[in-house]
């Protein structure tokens, strides 16, 4: 499967004097194991994989010296391999499961530039955490990863030709054919079902294959809630649990402002903070903060007060809300508003956006304001046609903002400094 994150590594690869190595975090199965491999399959002569956490006997390697001049030979006699600079990629996958091997990257920074190194880690903010972890600040160049967007989704579609008619009529502004547009809404709710997890889309593609999508996100969602309770004591592995369950009725709601009484009669940050300050570092929420402001940067202008929290995969929200193509059109608009922020969230997340969403007094909400080239820009999120929306009209009244963002089903197109896109073309912002 085509994944973007390959023309970041390319990238990488290309930097010369420059490279440093690279550490690729992110949750767990969305893709990075198989990414880094095909990656070193096509771009190397040959590849050296070292995964930590299946082959724990690698750990001993790094026990004695963690200098690269000594660590290379040792991989080498291992793996019966020649590791020569710029013809070889040597891969640290779950480095979080050998704190040295982390370490080391400082060293293959400082003393062995040569080699072309990438380390990747699932829970790594979790570990890193821990103070007997040494993470080699400014030795390393780090990039998150995430899983695949719409657009990634719709290259292994049978629509996967109409990416750059997409992108020319996000550009002019200009309404796609009727026809390819109502199309291009079925996959994107299709989308909706599925989410990203690679595993998941491969498998909705593949009709021969014995599990479903919905088998794996079940696989995947187990997954997380063991890592919650491998990776934290007993009690606060049930205070993880259950605020990561409450996510999707927090979304269920009007507002989606995140709310503690939602965990549990009592609950409030001092007992739940820890908790969410683990999914984050997991990777697999996403953090909104509420910023009060459209005259000065979001990040500046926030308000740690209040925030929304969303999960990293709106195809996990879809599966943990018992969301299928049966019962889309009579979930009420709240609840599918819902579920598209969340889509949203992922979206610009992905395209390296912080999350912000502004509020007024409680009289107005604007769901997304980023910065773009500079500008600050509202957006405003809708699940359907209806585009009326007192909050986004509140916000550009106050500050006026070189133009606003409007998502929905509509079509294409630019009104009153307003520009309108499609669900299926976020990717794009």
């Amino acid at each position: 499967m085509k994944r973007k994150m390959s023309n970041y590594l390319m990238w990488w690869k290309n930097l010369g004097s420059e490279k440093m190595p690279l550490l690729l975090y992110g949750a767990r199965q969305i893709g990075k194991t198989h990414l880094l491999r095909e990656f070193g399959a096509t771009n190397y002569k040959n590849a050296v994989y070292l995964n930590f956490e299946t082959e724990t006997i690698l750990t001993h390697l790094f026990n004695d010296s963690i200098d690269p001049k000594k660590l290379i030979p040792k991989i080498e006699q291992y793996f019966s391999t020649q590791i020569v600079p710029g013809e070889t990629l040597l891969i640290f996958d779950e480095i979080q499961s050998c704190n040295r091997a982390l370490t080391s990257l400082k060293y293959f920074c400082e003393e062995a530039p040569e080699y072309d190194l990438i380390g990747a880690g699932s829970l790594l903010g979790i570990h890193i955490s821990s103070s007997d972890y040494s993470f080699p600040v400014g030795k390393v160049i780090t990039k998150i990863m995430y899983p695949m967007d719409f657009e990634e989704f719709l290259l292994e579609s049978d629509l996967a030709i109409l990416t750059d008619t997409i992108s020319a009529c996000y550009v002019s502004n200009s309404p796609i054919d009727k026809k390819l547009h109502e199309s291009l809404l079925g996959l994107y709710k299709e989308y909706l079902l599925v989410g990203g997890m690679p595993l998941a889309v491969y498998n909705y593609f593949k009709n021969d294959r014995i599990l479903s999508y919905r088998d794996i996100q079940k696989i995947i969602l187990d997954t997380y809630l063991s890592d919650m309770t491998k990776y934290s004591d007993k009690s606060q592995s049930i205070k993880t649990i259950n605020t990561y369950d409450s996510i999707v009725p927090q979304l269920a709601k009007e507002n989606r402002k995140f709310q503690y009484k939602m965990i549990s009669k009592g609950a409030r940050s001092s007992l739940f903070g820890e908790s969410i300050d683990w999914l984050i570092r997991a990777d697999v929420v996403l953090k909104c903060e509420k910023t009060t402001s459209g005259n000065i940067p979001p990040n500046i202008s926030k308000d740690i007060s209040a925030f929304k929290l969303y999960m990293s995969d709106v195809g996990l929200v879809s599966h943990k809300s018992n969301l299928t193509r049966e019962n889309m059109d009579v979930f009420d608009n709240t609840f599918m508003g819902g579920i598209t922020e969340n889509y949203i969230a992922c979206t610009l997340a992905c395209n390296g956006y912080e999350l912000f969403y502004w509020e007024s007094g409680a009289k107005a909400e604007v769901d997304f304001v980023i910065v773009i080239n500079g500008k600050i820009i509202p957006i405003e999120v809708k699940s359907g046609k209806n585009t009326r929306s007192y909050s986004l009209n509140s916000y550009v009244e106050k500050y006026n903002p070189e133009y606003a963002i409007r998502i929905s089903e509509r079509n294409f197109g630019y009104e009153n400094g307003i520009k309108s896109v499609p669900l299926y073309a976020a990717h794009l912002i």
